[in-house]
């Protein structure tokens, strides 16, 4: 019998921009994307209803993960916005706990959208986390990297 892989029950998520890395992070959400669909009626036809998709939009992608060294990446990538935006292409790479590949994702034309650091209260310890949103136009073939 062969043996199946482990599906990913234990998952990080490393993510790229245009091939540099910006480490891992042990939340992901917003991997979708929704397709309009306008009705239209068949004139003489009135069995159905044409469903036409008419536009694509995606939600914005929201990482979060313990605070760590690469935050100064994040922070670097977030101040370039100011010199001039540009849309570079993202990867993010779902990892099982030994690094194998369980699913990848390329995102066009990425930006940042809101980053929020740690709060610090002595008078309820928890762990230190950053949070990061980004927007994208789209989904593209997934490059190798992991």
């Amino acid at each position: 019998m062969s043996q199946e892989l482990d599906p990913g029950t234990t998952i990080f998520f490393h993510l790229s921009i245009d091939g540099e890395s910006l480490g891992t992070f042990n939340g992901c959400e917003g991997l979708s994307s929704q397709v309009e669909i306008e009705q239209r009626q068949e004139g003489g036809n009135n069995s159905f209803v044409w469903q036409l998709p008419t536009r694509i939009s995606f939600s914005n992608i929201t990482l979060t993960r313990p605070l760590r060294p690469e935050t100064s990446k994040v922070a670097a990538w977030i101040s370039s916005i100011t010199t001039g935006v540009t849309r570079p292409t993202a990867q993010i790479v779902a990892l099982r706990a030994d690094g194998s590949i369980v699913a990848q994702w390329g995102l066009l034309d990425v930006l940042p959208v809101s980053w929020r650091g740690p709060s610090f209260d002595p008078n309820s310890p928890a762990v230190a986390t950053e949070v990061l949103e980004i927007a994208h136009h789209g989904f593209t073939e997934a490059g190798g990297e992991g």
